[in-house]
């Protein structure tokens, strides 16, 4: 079955950069809100010890591979406190993001990236965790809670999000660099 108004509307959107940056910027928003939706859940077999992949973390990962170190650190801003309406805005979630977006930003400026599944993973992996330490270190000036007490369930907290966000971070990169890729060509 053919839809011949749904395949010209594709062409021409396909045929004009602003149209398709445009799209792409939708799309982008689009898949922050999804990522956004997902933080709470927890679907079988997405979960860990009750914590669950970081959504929104993967997302920056993803973003800030191909962006300069200012988009990244816009990026780690706006999801963060994305983030922190959602939650408690005690420790925030804007440095733990800010530093991961930093991180990726620098790191692919100096040419020490790759990108391809296995390296989003481990580069996932490794993020997750300094994410959740950038948190404990949050709650341990705050001094809610004893200092070992933190730590103890740091190591827990830390890789949980830490094997479930790069479990899921390639089924991510996929799609969204596609979606970056075209958005941004002169010619597709």
């Amino acid at each position: 079955m053919q839809f011949p108004a749904m395949t010209q509307m594709v062409q021409t959107i396909d045929r004009s950069p602003a149209l398709r940056l445009f799209f792409g910027s939708v799309l982008t928003v689009m898949s922050v809100w999804i990522c956004l939706m997902l933080l709470p859940t927890r679907l079988p077999g997405m979960a860990l010890a009750g914590i669950g992949p970081n959504w929104l973390l993967i997302w920056v990962v993803i973003w800030s591979l191909k962006r300069s170190v200012w988009q990244g650190l816009s990026a780690g801003l706006v999801l963060g406190l994305l983030q922190d309406a959602m939650t408690e805005e005690h420790p925030t979630h804007i440095f733990s993001l800010m530093v991961v977006a930093y991180l990726i930003s620098r790191l692919q400026k100096q040419r020490v990236l790759r990108e391809d599944f296995i390296f989003i993973t481990l580069i996932t992996f490794g993020m997750a965790v300094v994410a959740e330490t950038v948190m404990a270190l949050q709650f341990s000036f705050l001094g809610t809670r004893t200092v070992v007490d933190i730590w103890r369930h740091h190591q827990l907290i830390a890789l949980s999000s830490a094997i479930l966000s790069s479990l899921w971070a390639p089924v991510l990169y996929f799609p969204l660099n596609q979606l970056w890729k075209w958005s941004q060509s002169p010619d597709a």
